[in-house]
């Protein structure tokens, strides 16, 4: 078995895990809260809010810095330092004696993470590019069914065991990602760049700055695509069920039908950007979704709203396995790392940034407008890849084969 494909097996369970670790605190945080001795009902959600959103944020600053340290000094560095130190905060989070401890190690949490984009890193430098498609592909449904799963996992875990042991149960996963990490993930790594860069040199060094761009956007927009619903899916499904029972696993399951979706579609979605063009599946894929979410504005029942998150996650997994396998094909060697972590800094805001986008178009226009919004984002985001992707790679192409058939003829 060539390296890549072994690593891509291990690291796609510690990205797995650490989605699961970022994200399963949301449901656990009001119930530990109110356990950690907050008991008024408007601050038990400011705190919420503060300790799920602080996460994203910091992780989007740090995450291109972590990004220059694997161009630096290796990726399965990071890697091991970044499964070990989610390991300690994770786990030292079912310890916390009040609510501020808990946000500092939310913070602290932000600051370690990096597994993520040493991962797409170590895998994007290391496979052919003739599988470099479903590679990635695979290896994005990690990160993404973790982050959709998360919530819906923490809150079994809350339901059936507690929600101190949401955290050391999560803190234990990690260490064992990073054993196997430390065991069995291989990198012969030939530091490129003796010099570390500035990122106005770094900006210098891209070959293709606009659509380094519009690449950065599809993913944020994507992220928001994804997590607007969070804030509204669990009372949309409440005015859906209308008194029936179950609401919170309905809800569990419209949120997580994406992620399940995901883990399906990427790999061979990923093979199909290797063979038709990586442009063509994130234009396709956009106006799908886009389209998909306009229906959901409109279902009768919570099955039918589960049915299409479903169907969205389906053409959702396209759009970041071929955003990736573009990024590593018009990015010099040397600053792979430092271009991947700030991809991953686009969908930690996007994280946030939907998550906050859905809370605040429900509260001022209604729950069904978040649909609205979100379908016009992604139509808006399909334009701007149309004239700035798509038409310029695909011109690029067509110019290419016509040369090389007419070296052929003479």
């Amino acid at each position: 078995m060539p390296i890549w494909k072994r690593n891509l097996a291990f690291c796609w369970f510690g990205m797995f895990v650490t989605g699961i670790g970022m994200s399963q605190i949301a449901p656990v945080l009001p119930l530990y809260i109110r356990q950690l001795g907050v008991h008024n009902a408007a601050e038990i959600a400011q705190m919420s809010g503060v300790a799920f959103g602080v996460t994203f944020i910091i992780s989007a600053i740090f995450s291109p810095i972590w990004g220059s340290a694997a161009d630096k000094f290796g990726r399965k560095p990071m890697l091991l330092r970044a499964s070990l130190g989610m390991t300690i905060v994770i786990g030292s989070m079912g310890f916390a004696s009040n609510v501020y401890t808990l946000i500092g190690l939310r913070v602290l949490l932000g600051v370690i993470t990096g597994y993520s984009t040493a991962c797409t890193t170590l895998i994007a430098t290391q496979a052919d590019n003739a599988h470099a498609g479903w590679a990635l592909g695979t290896l994005s449904t990690a990160n993404i069914a973790g982050a959709l799963l998360g919530p819906m996992i923490g809150g079994f875990i809350t339901e059936y065991a507690g929600p101190q042991n949401v955290f050391f149960i999560t803190g234990s996963l990690m260490m064992i990602a990073f054993l196997t990490t430390l065991l069995f993930v291989k990198e012969d790594f030939r530091r490129q760049e003796k010099k570390v860069l500035h990122a106005k040199e770094v900006w210098a060094g891209i070959p293709e700055k606009s659509l380094t761009i519009t690449l950065f956007v599809t993913s944020f927009i994507l992220t928001v695509a994804l997590y607007s619903v969070e804030p509204i899916i669990t009372v949309y499904v409440t005015q859906l069920s209308r008194g029936t029972g179950h609401v919170a696993l309905l809800a569990g399951l419209a949120f997580s039908a994406s992620g399940l979706a995901n883990i399906l579609a990427a790999p061979r979605l990923g093979k199909l950007s290797d063979r038709i063009g990586a442009q063509n599946v994130i234009l396709v894929a956009l106006i799908i979704a886009g389209i998909l979410f306009i229906p959901q504005a409109f279902v009768s029942n919570p099955w039918q709203l589960v049915g299409l998150r479903f169907l969205f996650g389906l053409t959702a997994a396209g759009l970041m396995p071929s955003v990736n396998i573009l990024v590593k094909k018009i990015t010099p060697a040397a600053l792979t790392g430092r271009i991947f972590g700030f991809s991953m800094s686009a969908m930690y805001l996007g994280t946030f940034s939907g998550s906050v986008l859905g809370g605040q178009v429900a509260a001022w226009l209604g729950v069904r407008y978040v649909f609205y919004s979100t379908s016009a984002l992604l139509l808006i985001n399909a334009v701007w890849v149309y004239y700035n992707v798509y038409k310029k790679l695909n011109k690029n192409e067509w110019a290419l084969q016509k040369a090389n058939g007419m070296e052929r003829s003479k």
